[in-house]
């Protein structure tokens, strides 16, 4: 039987604050000893009460602007009540009933739209460590800002959850809501998978793949879950309702738990927290923070850089920032550059913090122009700019001192020719392309370069050997 698989997701955003959501205490918390960023607020000892974090606030708000979505003037807080041993309160502070932000969307690269249901702000959990016969609790997590965005049921494959995901990553990072370090966990994927017969007029029933830290593994956790239900629903049985894990190793799900239902959480509003009201000036004020988004840049380099690398260069805030700033000449250029040669090299990370200026780059695209640096030459050229001794080097000065300026003198290219032609070792080839055969031009050319020591413009030399040859 053929089935249709309708996926949703939700997505938890770490906020790139300073501080935690209800306390004082370090939000960065990479790096620092276990248990070392807690409070006696987010242990919940007696007495201590949440203060809310007011930039929390407005990036979330800056979040629902990204995603095209309503932002709400009246919100609140909820418990969530559960028992996890990395969660000293024994409930959640989340917004259930009333979140910050209401329905938007996403627009994908391909322009469909993946509708967003709403998105709330929360405090996290801390984390577990297993080991084979115990467990170790950190709380440096505890109560870290994330918004959670819900999205609805609109994808329908694993190419599609994967695009979706990645899409809402760049409208975190480039908007500034989230550093979105997926190592650290600041995005994670919960996809939702259900699977029904093609006809069939109400979805089947889900289960839950938690806390997936890349889009590979959003995308494999995906196909592997599709087939996995499909199976069962060809043998007449049914799929559980349940929480599972993704396993990269393996590349398989496994089963964790039964999926709790909202009941099971006794949601209640939050005692020591009012409600929340945003005025008209304050929404509007986060509004106009809002950057260049994904969607402007592909708008701004429609029909000026190939869709392939743009949507290669989105993934890097930095480089697309830095396009933005280059002459129009030179975009196309750069472009391929960041793309083939920055993002080769091994050490492109720490690369990326020591850009070249925008003169130097639309410098080394003219000079490419004119045909006074070869293709190799204008790779090196473009790689020592992030050699910190030449930082403040113009291209030309720094082809000048690796002397790799094309010859363009014609005067002096032929020259060269004259005593290539006049070599032994070239009198055949000189024979065969006077026959007809052209394929042996490379080899002439080869040898004017060689010649020049590499420094003979090749279109040059090649139009002048066709004189002489003729």
């Amino acid at each position: 039987m053929k089935y249709t698989s309708t996926i949703g997701i939700e997505c938890h955003v770490q906020l790139a604050t300073k501080t935690k959501l209800f306390s004082e205490v370090d939000n960065d918390a990479r790096d620092k000893e276990p248990n070392s960023c807690v409070s006696p607020v987010d242990y919940a000892l007696p007495g201590m009460l949440p203060r809310l974090n007011g930039e929390a606030v407005k990036l979330a708000v800056r979040a629902g602007f990204a995603m095209n979505c309503e932002i709400n003037q009246k919100s609140r807080f909820d418990r969530k009540h559960y028992f996890y041993p990395d969660s000293p309160k024994g409930y959640q502070i989340t917004q259930f009933f009333s979140p910050i932000i209401g329905a938007g969307f996403v627009e994908l690269p391909d322009g469909e739209k993946i509708r967003i249901e709403h998105a709330h702000l929360e405090g996290d959990a801390g984390k577990l460590s297993h080991f084979d016969d115990y467990s170790l609790v950190d709380l440096n997590r505890v109560d870290t800002p994330l918004i959670e965005i819900v999205s609805m049921p609109d994808i329908h494959s694993a190419t599609h959850a994967r695009d979706y995901c990645k899409e809402l990553w760049r409208l975190m990072t480039f908007s500034g809501v989230s550093y979105g370090d997926l190592y650290n966990g600041n995005m994670r994927f919960d996809v939702n998978i259900s699977l029904a017969p093609e006809d069939a007029k109400e979805l089947g029933t889900r289960a839950e793949i938690k806390n997936l830290n890349s889009f590979r593994s959003v995308e494999r956790a995906v196909e592997y879950e599709i087939k996995r239900q499909s199976k069962i629903l060809d043998k007449g049985e049914k799929v559980k309702q349940e929480t599972r894990g993704w396993s990269d190793a393996t590349g398989e799900t496994i089963a964790q738990r039964s999926k709790e239902v909202a009941a099971d959480y006794r949601y209640m509003p939050e005692p020591d927290l009012p409600p929340l009201s945003l005025s008209d000036e304050f929404i509007e004020e986060e509004r106009k923070k809002l950057p260049l988004l994904p969607k402007d840049y592909r708008e701004k380099f429609k029909a000026k850089i190939p869709v392939d690398i743009l949507e290669i260069l989105l993934d890097y805030k930095e480089l697309i920032k830095k396009l933005a700033e280059i002459d129009e000449k030179a975009l196309k250029r750069t472009a391929n550059l960041f793309a083939s040669v920055l993002l080769a090299e091994e050490k492109s990370a720490e690369m990326l913090e020591h850009l070249p200026s925008a003169s130097q780059l639309s410098e080394l695209s003219e000079m490419a122009d004119k045909k006074e640096l070869s293709s190799t030459a204008t790779k090196e050229v473009f790689l020592r700019f992030f050699d910190p001794d030449m930082k403040q080097k113009s291209a030309r000065e720094i082809a000048k001192e690796l002397n790799l300026l094309q010859e363009n003198d014609l005067g002096a290219l032929e020259k060269i020719v004259d005593e290539v032609l006049a070599m032994p070792e070239t009198k055949k080839a000189q024979e065969e392309f006077k026959a007809g055969s052209e394929k042996v031009l490379g080899f002439l050319v080869g040898q004017v370069m060689k010649a020049s020591k590499g420094k003979a413009n090749p279109s040059s030399a090649q139009e002048i050997l066709r004189k002489k040859l003729s």
